[in-house]
């Protein structure tokens, strides 16, 4: 079963998660079309794409243990696709905010990236993801080795900086961020919860 249920190949089940993961800003574009957007459209724009880039990071975070959990080898690639999602969405949401809003003014960019705590986290959430997108292909994880899985772990970083880009944005309403948190809370302690028995068992 490495590769899938025999029914349903990998191919077409990444194929299916991509088109899936599109149909947010396929939305988003119909609606700028039609001009439903309300009434501060480019708001809008920002929080959906900040939206699905911290929803698809913590999917990325959540096919390691489920994969595990259901005995599901074949999950494994469906990571790699979501990261490379969760970036693309990630990179909208900045050259939304740089480009639309701030007018590609790149010294008011820097200025809100060292005075701005929430704008500092997901500036600091993109900086991590760029290099895990830059080195997601075969080629990279031959020629970095085992060096691959230890970078590759800064998707965890990135999530953490992604959970207070939200939480600090938000001023009034916490749930939504707190929800996210918590999700995250719960996938890393998942992830520590063996290497703590493991720790526990050695002598």
């Amino acid at each position: 079963m490495r590769d899938g249920p025999r029914w349903f190949p990998r191919s077409s089940g990444q194929a299916a998660l991509v088109a899936a993961a599109l149909l947010p800003l396929a939305w988003l574009g119909i609606s700028a079309l039609c001009g439903t957007l309300g009434a501060n459209p480019v708001e809008r724009l920002e929080h959906t794409t900040g939206q699905w880039t911290l929803r698809l990071l913590l999917a990325t975070l959540a096919v390691t243990p489920l994969r595990r959990a259901l005995g599901r080898p074949w999950l494994a690639p469906y990571r790699r696709t979501l990261g490379l999602l969760a970036f693309s969405y990630c990179t909208l949401h900045l050259g939304m905010y740089a480009l639309i809003d701030l007018f590609g003014a790149w010294d008011t960019l820097v200025e809100d990236v060292l005075e701005r705590p929430y704008i500092s986290a997901g500036f600091t959430g993109f900086l991590l993801l760029l290099p895990l997108a830059i080195t997601s292909t075969r080629a990279w994880l031959r020629r970095l080795g085992k060096r691959w899985v230890v970078l590759h772990r800064l998707v965890y970083a990135a999530a953490v900086a992604g959970c207070l880009h939200f939480l600090w944005l938000v001023k009034a309403d916490l749930f939504e961020p707190l929800v996210y948190s918590g999700i995250l809370a719960l996938l890393l302690g998942a992830r520590l919860w063996p290497l703590l028995k493991r720790a526990a068992a050695s002598p």
